[in-house]
């Protein structure tokens, strides 16, 4: 029962073309896209769950995962 719990990773990245933020993770079948960063929080606390049931067979525990977002931006230097 002591048995180390492999840890995840999901990452919310902006696309300025497409006006969404979209995921990038580890998670098998976890594909996320959203227009707002509240929206992609909620839609990965369901589908992070759904994911590791199906995709990787976890069931009845609590599993680990960063969660990372990242937006470039720009500033106009005078």
């Amino acid at each position: 029962m002591s048995q180390m719990q492999k840890s995840y990773y999901v990452k919310a990245l902006w696309d300025p073309e497409a006006s969404v933020w979209y995921s990038e993770s580890d998670i098998p079948g976890l594909v996320i896209e959203a227009y707002t960063l509240g929206e992609f929080e909620k839609l990965m606390m369901e589908l992070v769950p759904e994911m590791l049931a199906e995709n990787v067979g976890v069931h009845d525990v609590n599993v680990p995962f960063d969660f990372q977002v990242f937006e470039r931006r720009e500033v106009a230097v005078a």
